[in-house]
């Protein structure tokens, strides 16, 4: 008798997947990945998967990595860990990466506004791609500096450093709830904008001063806030509290934003929506934990996180990056009404 430890069975190979479909191990290689079509039939791609199946053939994703100068691992770079927005990002980005046997890692930069720390140096080896999500302008130095391709989420068009670029319809937003504030019948408002500076806030300050400006008859005067409940109570509460006409609707850049709004509203004794309206931007599920519930702008996270590794995927393959911006939805919930004045 002998106590020698019995291996298991064999790990099954592409030879093995070969051999069971009837077909040659260049074929197998050319459909498990990717590139069989207009080289291999549809009914002898489907019987090569269908085997590999069957006989639990898992490709050796290290063999193939070193084989094709890939690590098959994504960077995605966001502003801060913390924002709601950014998780559901990464969500989308690392659901659709695992669908193609990648994994994404998730690097914060300080806050959003740079220069974050630079990560390349001792990563570049072990990344295929980057791709980062809302960065301020001074945080894009060590993003352009390396030699990776780089896909920008919700960015400045104009900037020619990226590969490839997702943005979101961030102005139509605006545009969107402001014009409804606009109909609601306020003319006094307070944009409590984010103290952030990056394309995406940009954006919405101009599509809202552009829309306002048309409208005629208005007034707007806008602070600036770091994005936390915190500053935004405060920044809000000093502004109602300012001498003058009070504004009947605050714009916010962002719901984190709006709470702090809400609660600025609550200390000075103003009811929202019937004295003053609070409207926010992204949609984040605090938006309806609030009290009343919070007009905002509902943004499409999870599929900007899905484009963003679909365009990464393009340019690595060498194939055309899909074009168009994704389009954006207002939200109308209890937090906004008619001014007291346009009441009857």
């Amino acid at each position: 008798m002998t106590s020698a430890h019995q291996p298991g069975p064999a790990r099954p190979t592409s030879r093995d997947v070969a051999r069971a479909a009837g077909v040659s191990q260049a074929t197998v290689s050319l459909v498990l990945g990717g590139k069989w079509p207009g080289r291999v039939s549809e009914a002898t791609a489907q019987r090569v998967r269908d085997t590999a199946a069957q006989i639990g053939y898992r490709p050796n994703l290290a063999a193939r990595s070193l084989r094709l100068g890939r690590t098959r691992t994504a960077l995605l770079v966001v502003p801060a860990l913390t924002n709601e927005f950014f998780a559901r990002v990464y969500a989308g980005a690392a659901e659709l990466a695992a669908e193609h046997d990648f994994g994404v890692v998730l690097y914060p930069s300080p806050d959003g506004t740079g220069p974050a720390r630079d990560p390349f140096a001792s990563a570049r080896a072990a990344l295929d791609g980057v791709i980062a999500s809302s960065m301020a302008a001074d945080a894009l130095g060590a993003l352009h500096g390396a030699d990776l391709p780089l896909v920008m989420l919700d960015s400045d068009p104009s900037d020619t450093g990226p590969a490839a670029r997702v943005n979101l319809d961030i102005a139509d937003g605006m545009r969107q709830v402001t014009g409804h504030l606009l109909g609601l019948g306020h003319r006094r408002f307070l944009h409590l904008a984010s103290a952030v500076d990056t394309w995406t806030f940009a954006v919405r300050a101009e599509a809202l001063h552009d829309v306002l400006g048309a409208a005629g008859d208005v007034t707007v005067r806008t602070v600036r806030a770091p994005l936390e409940v915190r500053a935004g109570r405060e920044a809000a509460e000093q502004a109602l509290s300012a001498p003058g006409d009070r504004p009947t609707a605050i714009i916010c850049d962002d719901d984190i934003l709006a709470a702090g709004a809400c609660k600025a509203a609550r200390r000075l004794g103003l009811r929202v929506p019937d004295e003053l309206s609070v409207t926010g931007f992204d949609d984040l599920a605090l938006a309806t934990a609030l009290e009343p519930e919070l007009t905002t702008v509902r943004l499409p996270a999870e599929q900007v996180g899905e484009r963003g590794m679909e365009a990464l995927l393009a340019v690595l393959d060498g194939r055309p990056v899909q074009r168009g911006g994704l389009p954006v939805r207002l939200v109308v919930r209890g937090s906004t009404a008619p001014p007291p004045a346009a009441r009857t």
